[in-house]
């Protein structure tokens, strides 16, 4: 390439936080076909979601193939399956959330060394959303914890390798633990009518389960662990098949069989519905690059923890910066209500942000959709902070995603969704979530209490 073309990978867009830059070159989609072999695994429930159910993609999750499509195109395709979601009850093949395992005397100790979280105060049979970062406070992972026993932890993990990076924390720290993935698959039961569903399966005390609570369950005959948990906003469950590849199409038939009898049917994850609520997709919104502070994920690093935890020195740091008003990074991700044609399905690659100003790329989105209920495109996005602090006139915290900003970008968007072809469109800053939760994060929940207490005392 001559020093007088444009760099394909938009070097106007500043990644200088990062070591290895996204890749912002515009490619689309290129028609290609998946390629089915041995070297990823089949999880237990392929043969249902795949051969039965009749998913006709997937993606590469964890290193095994994960279903996410099932209405065919022609039929309404993901705003189909967004309809089932929001209005009745759907079944998801979530195996690809492995279970990584903690356990043993020092199952605790190691726990909370890797989370920023205090996760001492977890009983047996609660469950909590975490992060564990690097030393360099970057997010590694962002699973939901689960603590079956006193002595055992399982790490619900978000598409990352999280083992190998257990298990070589405590090469040198000898925790007096076990760590290794363990044979349990996931799916979950998301809907507004999935406590019915759930209560036709197990019965009535399902629905004593609370909000990240554990439940041990029987169904058809096999060991599950139950959770009240899920990845969109609605309504949910989780089901855990324990002895998956002997037992999972035991768990699979009768849930499945009752889902459909309610309405319902098996969906690709909700990741329409999940952005609505600002639920984050690791890989796609955070990486091992990104800070917590970054992504609406402050409130994670607690000020009271008094434990040592793997990052902690430079997380506390990065929050004394930001306390004090020096924002230490170049981007911050943002919500976005964004013009155009309706985004109906997933986004092939990280569309570009510009300054209406001037005209320059200066960002990108990370997790676009149309949201039906708000009747416009939204999405996550990554956009300079220094156009952030412009309009604001408190230091760089999550409090921002509560904010009205008065902030305008253009985006990016192929010709399909585009106004005029070639043209970027107008996108506004919005609130995140951009629709609530029926159980809110803990940072949205505390804001929640909080305008209670306001309102209170007036």
């Amino acid at each position: 390439m001559s020093g007088n073309e444009e760099h394909p990978n938009y070097p106007s867009v500043d990644q200088s936080d990062r070591t290895v830059p996204r890749n912002l070159r515009q490619t689309g989609d290129p028609n290609i076909e998946m390629l089915v072999s041995t070297r990823v695994r089949k999880s237990p429930f392929f043969h249902k979601s795949f051969n039965e159910e009749g998913a006709w993609r997937c993606t590469v999750y964890n290193r095994l193939y994960h279903p996410r499509g099932l209405v065919e195109p022609e039929d309404g395709g993901a705003m189909k399956e967004y309809e089932a979601l929001t209005e009745s009850v759907t079944l998801w093949d979530v195996a690809v959330e492995r279970q990584i395992r903690v356990k043993g005397p020092d199952a605790e100790a190691l726990t909370n060394y890797v989370v920023t979280r205090d996760v001492t105060d977890m009983d047996a049979m609660d469950g909590k959303y975490v992060i564990l970062c690097n030393e360099d406070g970057g997010v590694l992972n962002d699973p939901v914890l689960l603590r079956p026993e006193e002595d055992e932890f399982w790490f619900s993990i978000s598409d990352s390798t999280l083992m190998q990076w257990l298990q070589g924390v405590n090469v040198d720290n000898d925790f007096d633990v076990e760590i290794d993935e363990i044979d349990v698959a996931p799916m979950q039961i998301q809907g507004p009518l999935s406590e019915d569903v759930m209560v036709d399966v197990v019965g009535d005390k399902v629905s004593d389960v609370p909000y990240y609570g554990l439940m041990d369950a029987e169904i058809n005959g096999a060991d599950v662990l139950i959770s009240q948990t899920g990845f969109s906003g609605e309504a949910g469950f989780e089901i855990y098949v324990r002895n998956a590849h002997e037992d999972a199409e035991k768990v699979w038939d009768p849930v499945m069989e009752t889902v459909k009898e309610h309405g319902g049917r098996q969906i690709a994850p909700g990741h329409h519905r999940r952005i609505a609520a600002g639920i984050m997709s690791w890989g796609q919104d955070l990486d091992h690059e990104t800070s917590p502070f970054q992504v609406n994920l402050g409130y994670h690093v607690p000020d009271d923890k008094e434990a040592d935890y793997i990052g902690k020195e430079t997380l506390e740091e990065q929050k004394e910066q930001i306390e004090n008003g020096n924002y230490p990074f170049e981007h911050k991700l943002i919500g976005l209500k964004i013009a155009g044609e309706p985004i109906r399905d997933y986004a092939p690659d990280f569309w570009l942000i510009s300054d209406p100003e001037t005209g320059e790329e200066c960002g990108y989105l990370t997790s676009p959709w149309y949201n039906p209920d708000l009747e416009t495109n939204i999405g996550m996005g990554f956009v300079p902070a220094e156009k952030i602090e412009e309009v604001t006139d408190t230091p760089l915290n999550d409090d921002v995603y509560d904010e009205e900003l008065d902030l305008e970008f253009q985006v990016h968007l192929p010709d399909e969704y585009a106004e005029e072809p070639g043209e970027p469109v107008f996108a506004t800053a919005a609130k995140v979530p951009f629709k609530e939760s029926v159980n809110p994060s803990a940072r949205e929940q505390a804001k929640l209490n909080a305008r209670k207490e306001a309102e209170s005392d007036d």
